[in-house]
C-alpha cells in the first residue's frame, strides 16, 4: 500500500509539530506545506512551501493547522478539490455541530472526508467521554483542563485590537470549572481596558472567570505545557460507585498534531465521503499496521 501523501497547511506552532508527526508516520509522507507568503522551499529543511496546494501534485489528506475560526472556510476549499481534510476546531457544541454539517454535505458532493476537531479536546477527549458514558451510562463526568496553555484562546486574544502577542492559561477550579489567566503584550497607545472588554466579550472567554494582566513579553512567559484531568463517577446498570479518572500532562500542539495524523489516516483509508467528529471512528482505523496483528496486539 502506498504512503499516504500529506499537506500541512499553516505553520504555526501546531503545524510545525505537523510536519514532524508526518515525517514519523510509517505510512506518509510530506508533500509539502502551504502558507499565506510560500515559496520554493524551507531553507533550513527543503521542505516545499507554497501558497496553493495544488503546485503539490498528488495530496491525499490537508492537516488544516491555521486558528479555529478560519476552519470553516479553508475546510470546504479542500475538500471540493477532493482533498481530505483534518482540522483541530475548538469550539465545542452548537458551532462544531453546524460546521460538521456543512463539511459533511461537501464531502459527500466532492467523494472527499473531513474530521472536524482532531484534536485532544474536543477530539481524544470526547471519545475518552464517550466511553466513560458507555461505561456508567447513569453519571457526571468532570473535565478539568490544566493547569496549560490554550492555543486556541491564546490566539483569539492576540487578535484582539491593541494586542501584540497574548498567552492565555486555563487554571482548573474543579468539577469542570475553569478560570482564564490572560497575558497580553500591548501595542503602543494601546488601553489594557480596552483590550479586556475585547476578551471578555468574546465567546471564548465569556462564560469562564477570565482576568486580563498586561506584561512587557509574552515570551517570557510561554510554556506549551497542558494537562487534564477527566474523572466520572456513575452506575453501571443498578451498580453504584463506579468511578474512573483519567489524568495526562502533554506538549499542547505535539498531542494535537500527533491526533490530526492518525486522523488523517481513517479518512484516506477507511471512511467514506462526509464528515466525522472523533467518537464516529473506530479507534482502530487511527493506526497504522495490519488489522489483524493490531486486534492480536490489542484486544
Amino acid at each position: 500500500m502506498k504512503n499516504l501523501r500529506i499537506a500541512v497547511v499553516g505553520y504555526g506552532n501546531v503545524g510545525r509539530y505537523a510536519v514532524e508527526a508526518v515525517q514519523a508516520a510509517p505510512d506518509m509522507e510530506l508533500a509539502g506545506i502551504v502558507r499565506r507568503t510560500g515559496g520554493s522551499q524551507d531553507t533550513e529543511s527543503g521542505i516545499r512551501v507554497v501558497t496553493d496546494v495544488g503546485a503539490l501534485g498528488e495530496v491525499d489528506a490537508a492537516l488544516l493547522c491555521g486558528p479555529t475560526r478560519s476552519i470553516p472556510e479553508t475546510a470546504p476549499q479542500y475538500l471540493a478539490r477532493g482533498i481530505h481534510t483534518v482540522d483541530s476546531f475548538d469550539i465545542h457544541g452548537e458551532e462544531l455541530w453546524k460546521l460538521r454539517l456543512n463539511l459533511d454535505a461537501i464531502g459527500k458532493e466532492h467523494g472527499s472526508v473531513a474530521v472536524v476537531s482532531a484534536g485532544w479536546d474536543p477530539g481524544s477527549d470526547s471519545l475518552l467521554r464517550a466511553l466513560l458514558l458507555a461505561m456508567a451510562p447513569k453519571g457526571l463526568t468532570y473535565t478539568n483542563f490544566g493547569p496549560g496553555m490554550s492555543m486556541g484562546h491564546s490566539v483569539c486574544a492576540k487578535s484582539k485590537p491593541g494586542v501584540k502577542d497574548a498567552l492565555s492559561m486555563t487554571i482548573p477550579v474543579g468539577t469542570g470549572v475553569h478560570r482564564r489567566m490572560v497575558y497580553v503584550e500591548l501595542e503602543p497607545d494601546a488601553k489594557l481596558a480596552d483590550v479586556t472588554a475585547a476578551i471578555k466579550e468574546d465567546a471564548y472567554f465569556a462564560h469562564d472567570e477570565t482576568h486580563v494582566r498586561a506584561v512587557p513579553s509574552i515570551d517570557e512567559l510561554k510554556d506549551m505545557g497542558h494537562a487534564v484531568l477527566m474523572e466520572r463517577k456513575g452506575a453501571s446498570g443498578d451498580s453504584h460507585n463506579q468511578t474512573f479518572e483519567f489524568r495526562m500532562s502533554i506538549n499542547n500542539p505535539a498531542l494535537t498534531s500527533q491526533i490530526m495524523v492518525s486522523c488523517a489516516r481513517a479518512a484516506a483509508r477507511k471512511l467514506k465521503p462526509g464528515a466525522y467528529t472523533m467518537p464516529e471512528i473506530p479507534p482502530i482505523d487511527l493506526l497504522p499496521g495490519d488489522l489483524e496483528m493490531l486486534i492480536k496486539t490489542l484486544v
